[in-house]
């Protein structure tokens, strides 16, 4: 059985069971190791699709990693939320890796809950930032800066004015942010806009 044939029929009905039990905070996405792209992703919050590359490296995991269980750490999305999330790797009758399934649990309601409680019995609330993140992943690097740039400026990530845009896309290619493959076309999710609208944005600024 190929290796696609295998995700389709051992970790895809998991996670469509585990999403409808868990609901919308939790988004699981499955990266196909042989063609190390997404292959399978449920409630979509990260902006990540079907066919982008997985970027293992960013994930910890490497081929010759006897780890089953990868994690838990701790990220920040695109829109400033924290998302806890652990991976499982998944492998075939003979030990080898075919495929990793992350899940990716959005801990905003539950820190907004817990923010309510030390307000209310006065305790220090810590500001650090997570002690785990990914430390390669140039996915989180875009989210913070995105996130940190917006709150600076009193903005909404989901409603920049063109103006804004400009303004915000210019320091990421200033920051050279756009050096990674397929960055452009993150940005352009990110900010609800066509790759082409970013593509046409960058020659005006430069």
């Amino acid at each position: 059985m190929s290796q696609d044939a295998l995700v389709e029929r051992t970790a895809v009905p998991i996670a469509e069971a585990l999403s409808k039990l868990l609901g919308s905070n939790v988004e699981i996405v499955i990266h196909s190791l042989a063609t190390e792209t997404v292959a399978y992703i449920c409630n979509p919050y990260s902006k990540r699709q079907i066919g982008d590359p997985s970027y293992l490296s960013e994930l910890d995991f490497r081929e010759d990693d006897d780890r089953d269980v990868i994690g838990p750490h701790e990220r920040v999305n695109w829109d400033g939320r924290v998302v806890r999330t652990i991976s499982a790797v998944l492998r075939g009758d003979d030990g080898k890796p075919f495929a990793l399934t992350c899940f990716n649990y959005d801990l905003s309601d539950i820190m907004a809950a817990q923010n309510a409680i030390t307000a209310l019995i006065g305790a220090p609330v810590s500001t650090g930032e997570p002690d785990a993140l990914f430390k390669n992943d140039w996915h989180e690097k875009m989210n913070r800066f995105i996130v940190d740039w917006c709150r600076d400026k009193n903005k909404n990530v989901d409603a920049l004015a063109k103006e804004d845009r400009l303004e915000l896309l210019g320091e990421i290619v200033r920051t050279d942010g756009l050096r990674e493959k397929h960055a452009a076309s993150y940005v352009a999710r990110v900010l609800n806009v066509s790759r082409a609208t970013i593509y046409n944005d960058i020659k005006v600024i430069r």
